[in-house]
């Protein structure tokens, strides 16, 4: 795997909206490579959370700068910034960070997952594309993927250094936040990459068939409460046996997922034929 560092005007890459951006990495044929890495920069540096793009670096980049906007996360610039100041920049960027962090978790903004389940319009395959994301989560990463370093108290917080949900189908923020929460605090996945559509999730070990079965049935609630012919997908039950084989779970905030990954709708051959 080839990695490099966002420490100067020679990077390969721009930062983007990516103001913690620390390295990207690229070359890499798996997930768990990309894992591998962030444990790595974990295990070295204690005191920083590590955060990786998934999806569309681009696209994300550009959603991410959107949802920063949102007047619940947003910081005022000063009035007597100086933008040709690359350490008022830094200070801003820093700034703006820790707001968002505060913001994330003021008691009358914070959502939990209750208020989440059944606010993301889904169609069947969008469950298709839940599983074969959870299969192959290789399909996920850009061919680029940059890593933040963010100065955070908790992996549920890295979302302040990311921010996205941008478009009014999507979750927000506090929503995605809320989702973050519920899965470290109910079944020991640690949220770990932010994509332009999809999170990412990881635990410290496999998870056993009872911790499956519980997760499944809140899943269906958070994705297909109120719609019973999306809660009686095939698909749930066999993303079940997918997940007893791996530590990640991948997780989709945004609509037509299935698009997004290339999957059609089970009737489009036979109308285009």
């Amino acid at each position: 795997m080839k990695t490099g560092k966002f420490d100067g005007e020679q990077t390969e890459y721009r930062r983007g909206n990516f103001g913690f951006a620390h390295e990207w990495l690229q070359e890499f044929k798996t997930l768990d490579e990309v894992l591998q890495r962030l444990h790595a920069l974990r295990a070295a540096d204690p005191a920083h959370r590590y955060l990786c793009t998934l999806d569309d670096v681009s696209q994300c980049s550009y959603t991410s700068g959107h949802a920063s906007q949102d007047e619940r996360l947003y910081l005022d610039d000063p009035e007597d910034m100086d933008w040709e100041d690359p350490a008022q920049e830094q200070a801003l960027t820093l700034a703006s960070l820790q707001h968002r962090v505060a913001q994330l978790q003021r008691p009358e903004l914070v959502q939990d997952w209750a208020q989440v389940c059944g606010t993301l319009l889904l169609a069947a395959e969008d469950v298709d594309a839940l599983l074969l994301a959870n299969r192959s989560p290789e399909v996920l990463l850009d061919e680029v993927v940059y890593v933040q370093r963010l100065p955070v108290p908790s992996d549920e917080l890295m979302i302040a250094g990311q921010p996205n949900g941008y478009f009014s189908v999507d979750w927000d923020s506090f929503q995605n936040h809320a989702v973050i929460r519920h899965l470290a605090a109910q079944y020991g996945y640690r949220f770990f990459g932010m994509g332009a559509a999809w999170m990412g999730f990881v635990r410290a070990s496999l998870p056993d068939a009872a911790l499956v079965e519980r997760l499944i049935e809140d899943l269906r609630r958070l994705y297909g409460q109120g719609r019973p012919e999306l809660c009686e997908h095939q698909g749930w039950s066999q993303l079940a046996s997918a997940l007893l084989s791996r530590r990640t779970l991948m997780l989709g905030y945004a609509e037509s997922l299935a698009e997004g990954l290339g999957l059609e709708p089970p009737c489009a051959s036979a109308m285009e034929s």
